[in-house]
């Protein structure tokens, strides 16, 4: 699963053809690391229709602020350039996948 930056965000994110689904992150976060093999199945999954990546809170403080990120997993979904969907908390990948059903 890809790893976006404050640097990198308005190309990968914000820019991307495909809506992206990202999860605000922390390494001291044990249900971001629950939601791992969840997210990397997601991306190998729906490909060819979501784009699945990962911000790192503590390292890229000027987008989690800009997006008012407070809890971790934070996940947010962008298509077209605009948040369009905000979750907060780990769920199910089948709970996931319903949750995006209406935006991918």
């Amino acid at each position: 699963m890809a790893e976006v930056t404050d640097a990198d965000f308005e190309a990968e994110v914000i820019g991307s053809e495909l809506p992206v689904l990202v999860e605000f992150t922390a390494d001291w976060c044990p249900p971001c690391r629950q939601m791992a093999p969840v997210l990397s199945a997601l991306a190998a999954e729906e490909s060819t229709r979501l784009k699945v990546v990962q911000l790192n809170v503590d390292t890229n403080p000027l987008t989690t602020n800009a997006y008012r990120v407070l809890s971790m997993p934070t996940f947010m979904v962008f298509r077209g350039g605009e948040p369009v969907r905000s979750m907060v908390g780990a769920r199910p990948k089948r709970r996931l996948l319903e949750e995006l059903s209406d935006v991918v």
